[in-house]
């Protein structure tokens, strides 16, 4: 029998190469980079082609949403806000945050889903991101699937898959190493594309997830 279609977003982190790896396992996936002018675009793209060559993803497709760079308002998109040193007890948004980036990632995946009758998109958003992104809860994943499903045709409405939300980053580490997924091919950093600055709240998350799941980093840090 032929399996159900799911669009996946890939930006090349851990995060979502392990969300990758549990859709590939179940669905036929088509992988969605999107390049939206941030610091470490070329480096994010580079870790998107190696993932989607690893699953050997043929249907895969970059867009570009450079608005948001335009737009500003994040360090990630904005050269003059500086990235800030890493504080993992921060409960306030910090300056990292995309303003409502995930919103429109999904409304690009939805687009391609229902012109390709996919059924499902799947995003490795984390809970643990939260407190800091409040595009990463999943009470706003559900109210994105209700706007989905009332601005699409009939039977053209999707489901949106978070597997890993609930997951800590050492569990993610686990679980995409138990499934054998490529995580040395991943990228985390916020501010460097080549050697991880390792003290950006993005490297120290994972560099704490690693160290709690007893294993050792494979990516190269200053």
């Amino acid at each position: 029998m032929a399996r159900d279609r799911a669009i996946v977003l890939v930006s090349g982190g851990m995060d979502s190469c392990v969300t990758a790896a549990m859709a590939v396992s179940r669905f036929e996936a088509a992988f969605l980079h999107v390049s939206y002018g941030q610091r470490t675009e070329s480096r994010e793209r580079e870790c998107f082609d190696a993932i989607a060559d690893h699953y050997e993803v043929k249907d895969r497709l970059v867009a570009r949403l450079d608005h948001l760079a335009r737009i500003g308002g994040s360090s990630l998109t904005d050269p003059g806000i500086p990235v800030g040193e890493a504080d993992l007890a921060r409960t306030d948004i910090p300056a990292t945050y995309v303003p409502f980036r995930n919103a429109q990632f999904l409304a690009a995946a939805a687009a391609w889903g229902e012109a390709t009758g996919a059924r499902h998109v799947f995003i490795g958003a984390v809970e643990e991101d939260a407190t800091g992104y409040p595009d990463c809860r999943r009470s706003f994943f559900d109210c994105f699937e209700k706007t989905i499903a009332a601005g699409t045709r009939p039977g053209g409405a999707l489901s949106i898959a978070t597997p890993v939300i609930a997951m800590t980053k050492s569990e993610i580490i686990r679980k995409g190493t138990a499934m054998g997924a490529p995580l040395h091919l991943t990228w985390s950093c916020y501010r460097e594309e080549r050697v991880a600055c390792g003290t950006c709240d993005s490297c120290a998350l994972r560099l704490r997830g690693f160290r709690n799941a007893g294993m050792t980093d494979p990516l190269p840090y200053r």
